[in-house]
């Protein structure tokens, strides 16, 4: 397929004219996240059936035509495992794109598995085997060979040629729209700010602390997430969770016995020890009522295994029922989210206590959208008339 490179803004600016009567564009990017916290854009690519480019984001610096493409709604965009394109848009122009779909959730919801990747969906329609050789290519070096430029072009020429064959596979099972809601179910959880103050409870072996160790942990595990974002660097490039987690379980008040600490980093001590212990001394000024809550595990409310497998028993029936698999239906994540809800805890991590609220039904997929139209409301009764929380 031929295709052109767009390297200067005024060349952007007439291709994006051009792109602007277009129906349907397929989109993809390549980008580069090795050593740091968010995704280096290297290139861009877009295909609307007559004109393929590949856009130089280093080489322009203005790239606000493309961006205006994303959000134009009367263009559906077409991509393949958005997830991490989506980064690309955010972290690159703060870029909510709208009217996209995501065909690899299309093809999940055809029963392909929820990761079918790029190139076996080309294979499964056309037979045709691409050369993935550089998917792990520099994308930032310049300049890029010709074998990159192909690489490229291809993940939206095909793309773009098989969109009418899964669309009209996906209108006849009578689930586009469920694509088209799970697509912007990701969107919008890529683009909901991180809650840097609940950061730490993400992190492994969290219930093991009391409220005390977990108000250090908050202070750190916000401190780092910062750090990270101002230099861009990997949060682990900051420092491992093991370090912080052995800092707040034990409270060391001087960088010796900082260096005593079991699971600690001794290179995250190096570098970071004093700036840590400084965190830990403002940690320490915290009121003790305002100290995050005593972290239990889901799985400790009495009979949870139990209840599991008997909503996830549920689940299946229903997904078998609509000829479909329950992981198109609901995850082991996203069952234990109604399960939280259910139990009245403030998230999938605490139980509940005297002054819980429920989380907002608006945080638990199955009971929003067509999960819930489907098996939502009736899984309700179901744990309603079959466990009491």
């Amino acid at each position: 397929m031929q295709y052109q490179f767009i390297e200067d803004e005024i060349s952007l600016q007439q291709l994006c004219q051009q792109y602007n009567n277009a129906e349907i564009l397929a989109i993809d990017t390549e980008f580069v996240r090795t050593r740091t916290l968010y995704p280096k854009l290297g290139l861009l690519q877009i295909f609307d059936g007559k004109q393929l480019a590949l856009i130089d984001p280093i080489a322009i610096n203005d790239l606000s035509p493309f961006w205006q493409l994303l959000t134009n709604e009367n263009i559906v965009k077409v991509l393949h495992a958005c997830s991490e394109d989506l980064e690309v848009f955010l972290t690159s122009a703060n870029c909510k794109p709208v009217n996209l779909i995501d065909s690899q959730i299309i093809m999940s919801f055809l029963g392909h598995g929820l990761s079918m990747g790029y190139a076996a969906m080309v294979e499964h329609f056309t037979g045709i085997e691409l050369d993935k050789s550089e998917s792990r290519t520099d994308w930032m070096k310049r300049p890029l060979t010709q074998k990159q430029l192909d690489y490229a072009s291809a993940d939206v020429d095909y793309l773009f040629q098989l969109y009418p064959k899964f669309i009209a596979e996906i209108e006849q099972a009578g689930r586009l729209d469920y694509a088209k809601q799970e697509t912007q179910l990701l969107i919008e959880r890529k683009f909901t700010p991180i809650d840097e103050d609940n950061l730490y409870s993400q992190m492994k072996m969290v219930y093991r602390l009391n409220s005390k160790q977990l108000n250090i942990l908050q202070h750190l595990a916000r401190w780092r997430f910062q750090q990270a974002k101002k230099r861009d660097l990997p949060i682990g490039f900051v420092a491992k969770d093991h370090t912080l987690m052995a800092i707040a379980q034990h409270n060391p008040q001087n960088i010796e016995a900082m260096n005593q600490l079991k699971g600690a980093e001794l290179l995250d001590i190096r570098h970071k020890g004093k700036s840590m212990l400084s965190i830990v001394k403002i940690a320490s000024q915290t009121s003790e009522s305002d100290y995050p809550t005593k972290i239990t595990r889901l799985d400790e409310y009495p009979g949870y295994k139990q209840i599991f497998k008997s909503v996830k028993a549920f689940i299946i029936a229903i997904a078998e029922k609509n000829g479909m698999t329950i992981e198109n239906f609901a995850s082991k994540k996203q069952i234990n989210q109604f399960l939280t809800w259910h139990f009245n805890v403030n998230d999938v991590r605490t139980l509940a206590s005297e002054s819980s609220t429920k989380t907002p039904i608006s945080n638990v997929d199955i009971l929003t959208g067509w999960r819930n139209e489907l098996f939502g409301q009736t899984l309700q009764a179901f744990a309603d008339n079959d466990f009491k929380a």
